[in-house]
């Protein structure tokens, strides 16, 4: 019993100080509000993302609300199950001495940090959930194992799951402390301090504690991110090849916004099409790269064409990638991505004659086509793939071009610079 409870108290020092850490609490995300205020229903709070995406902060802060809010420190357990003193202990052991020795018959609220590393937390927690203990859980994983079938269908109906990532554009100013009221009315010296932290945002990406940091360890900073996420979430959780998991990664993270093919894939790098399916699904469940469809109506249609990769991050693909001097359009692409799926769009790329570099699927199923031309001479290409896809497919309400600085409606297509458009 003792153990247990000197484990946890290296982890719940709010038990001692009555608050949490200002270190560990961090600078608030608004996007996230929704999460903080979770707590408030019964349902397990399921949060996922990359590693290093802030999901353990976004966990300090719910706590340092509670206590604010004053539910007393004893009645909320954190524990992180990276830490090998607790994993020779189950999740029954930990609760019980907690609830016996600490808050035997008050309400709970129960964090869980990198939760996937205890084999069956799903099953405990949806047995506690349907008992009606008096608990409200929290439960964290830098793996998508956490919203796979297997574990929807054990908590369904009993969780909200938050995806989190790196930061958007906003955020990323309001770390450097960048802030405005109306977009409308800035004054050209903020749009300039706009423009050039983009240019940094590009370049470095979003991950929280890196913006933060000085430059010179900025590239530094990644690279170790890179190599935790490969070797901790990837090679070691699934038991792969070193060699033959790093060079598909460096391979795809190089070639991202690009189609690939299993076949492109053997062909460079003499993996399998089995040992290649796999080893990208396991990247993507690790939430460091994504795939894009192609879109059609026809799912054997949408199959048949190569998917298209993307990364988490620009900076994290910019830290361990080989780098060309026309990377700067594909950056800009993959930062659109990211904030499309950050927004929760549905989103595809299509292929005809010229292709379109995203279309997203609205709720109410009309289309909006959308390309990135990230200069400021427009190729007449941009315009004439998004008219090809309107033509075939009469849904599509929205023709948008990025661009870097042009912004004006023409022709029904609306050119937006990349700045505007991510902070809208």
């Amino acid at each position: 019993m003792e153990p247990i409870i000197e484990i946890l108290k290296e982890w719940n020092a709010w038990w001692e100080t009555g608050k949490v850490n200002s270190e560990l609490e961090g600078k608030k995300r608004p996007l996230y509000q929704e999460l903080l205020n979770s707590h408030k229903i019964k349902e397990i709070s399921i949060i996922t993302g990359v590693r290093r995406s802030g999901k353990s902060t976004l966990m300090y802060q719910i706590i340092n609300e509670l206590i604010k809010k004053s539910i007393h420190p004893y009645q909320i357990l954190f524990m992180n199950l990276e830490d090998e003193k607790l994993s020779e202990f189950s999740l029954e052991e930990i609760y019980d001495v907690y609830k016996q020795e600490l808050n035997p018959d008050k309400r709970s609220y129960i964090f869980i940090d990198e939760v996937h590393k205890k084999k069956g937390w799903e099953k405990w927690i949806r047995k506690k959930y349907d008992l009606k203990t008096n608990d409200k859980f929290f439960i964290s994983g830098s793996c998508s194992y956490l919203i796979k079938k297997e574990y929807a269908t054990l908590l369904t109906g009993r969780n909200l799951t938050f995806e989190v990532f790196p930061l958007s554009f906003k955020e990323y100013l309001n770390f450097n402390k960048i802030q405005f009221k109306n977009l409308n009315l800035i004054t050209k010296e903020t749009q300039n301090k706009l423009k050039n932290k983009l240019k940094e945002y590009i370049s470095l990406g979003g991950f929280p504690e890196v913006s933060l940091k000085d430059k010179a360890y900025k590239k530094r900073i990644l690279e170790q991110y890179f190599s935790d996420i490969l070797y901790k979430d990837i090679i070691a959780r699934y038991n792969l090849n070193v060699q033959k998991s790093k060079d598909l990664t460096i391979f795809l993270i190089t070639n991202f916004t690009r189609p690939i093919s299993l076949r492109n894939i053997r062909n460079t790098l003499g993996l399998s099409y089995d040992t290649s399916k796999d080893y990208i699904s396991y990247l993507q469940e690790s939430f460091l790269l994504f795939s894009l469809d192609h879109f059609s109506y026809s799912l054997k249609e949408q199959k048949t064409e190569a998917s298209k990769i993307y990364c988490i991050d620009n900076g994290l693909r910019n830290s361990v990638s080989f780098k060309f001097s026309k990377d700067e359009g594909k950056l800009v692409e993959n930062t659109v991505f990211i904030n499309l799926r950050r927004n929760k769009k549905d989103i595809y790329y299509w292929k005809g004659q010229k292709e379109v570099d995203f279309i997203v699927k609205e709720k109410d199923n009309s289309l909006t086509a959308i390309n990135v031309c990230y200069n400021n001479e427009l190729n007449k290409r941009e315009e004439e793939s998004l008219k090809e896809f309107q033509t075939k497919f009469q849904k599509t309400k929205k023709l948008m071009i990025i661009t870097k600085d042009i912004e004006e409606e023409r022709d029904n297509i609306k050119f937006i610079p990349l700045w505007k458009w991510l902070l809208k």
